[in-house]
């Protein structure tokens, strides 16, 4: 309601599996060449989701894919069936770290991009034979299907409490937990009303002119997979914020969205990731991960190792990933 409705849908919703089709134990660690750390942990989590890794185990993609030489979907999905296949401890991701220059440009090593640079390239994998699609068609992808989600801002007049909407797609949420000390209070922060400060004042188009006003996000559009990125360098001193913020297992979306009065949308914590250090420029990188047999481990490089959900809840995470 109130967007673009797209022209052509690249990939119809009621495709996707969200449960995975078969129960297995984790597959295999990934070596470390060396501050890939958290090219590791990205590549982790993204194969213990469960509707992308069904989706490239069906091979759909690669049956219709005619893409000479990079393809990120085709990468993705030779690497996940290698990691749940391999009867070794653990692998090399090498036709990741052999194709990085392709997977985003000003991507470098030990760069904490790559999770979004992923994506994008998966993205422009879906979309290649696809020409000639509006914004809105171009947001129909599997990766959009499964990732994206769409944010509402509610601009009102104080004066005459006009208001205005606007939608924006996104992939995943940051959050500025500098005065939070759980997951939901950060969350109830950023759907509060704000006042909009004055270089960003307001033209009414029914006072026709400019006047005080709020403006209030919500999500409009709740993601399949959410992930949240608890932002962990300070803005202002660029210095890495040690501190513990409590997430639950299960969240509900419900109370941040811009129709309470639905159902609630229940998503459940399947991945998370970890940075050790003083700072946020050195330091490691390792995850955790719930495996289709139900069970957590931790993934730290090429050891995989099983825990329980307590030390999965007790980490100081860097990146949270949810499932509906």
């Amino acid at each position: 309601e109130g967007m673009a409705v797209p022209q052509r849908v690249v990939f119809p919703p009621e495709k996707i599996c969200m449960d995975w089709q078969q129960r297995q134990r984790p597959g295999a660690g990934l070596f470390n060449l060396g501050n890939t750390c958290y090219i590791n942990v990205i590549l982790q989590c993204l194969t213990y989701t469960p509707a992308l890794a069904n989706y490239l185990l069906s091979y759909e993609h690669s049956q219709w894919c005619q893409q000479q030489g990079f393809c990120m979907m085709c990468i993705m999905q030779a690497h996940i069936r290698k990691v749940l296949c391999s009867s070794a401890s653990a692998i090399l991701p090498g036709a990741v770290l052999r194709d990085l220059k392709f997977i985003g440009e000003e991507f470098e090593y030990g760069r904490q991009e790559f999770l979004c640079c992923t994506r994008n390239a998966m993205q422009r994998a879906c979309l290649r034979g696809h020409s000639n699609l509006d914004f809105s068609s171009q947001e129909t992808t599997i990766i959009h299907q499964i990732f994206g989600g769409f944010m509402k801002s509610r601009v009102m007049c104080f004066s005459c409490q006009a208001v205005v909407d606007s939608y924006k797609a996104f992939l995943d949420v940051s959050l500025d937990i500098r005065a939070a000390s759980s997951l939901t209070t950060v969350l109830e922060d950023c759907v509060t009303p704000k006042q909009l400060h004055q270089k960003e004042c307001f033209k009414c188009s029914k006072c026709k002119k400019k006047v005080a006003a709020s403006r209030r996000v919500t999500a409009h559009c709740a993601p399949r997979v959410l992930t949240l990125c608890l932002e962990r360098a300070d803005q202002w001193t660029g210095m890495k914020i040690n501190k513990f913020v409590e997430y639950p297992e299960y969240l509900d979306l419900w109370p941040y969205m811009s129709d309470t009065a639905g159902e609630p949308l229940l998503c459940s914590l399947y991945a998370i990731v970890v940075h050790s250090g003083d700072t946020c420029l050195e330091g490691h990188f390792f995850c955790y991960t719930k495996a289709s047999n139900g069970l957590w481990y931790k993934m730290d490089d090429e050891s995989v190792d099983s825990c329980d959900i307590h030390t999965v809840l007790g980490q100081q995470a860097y990146l949270l990933f949810y499932a509906r």
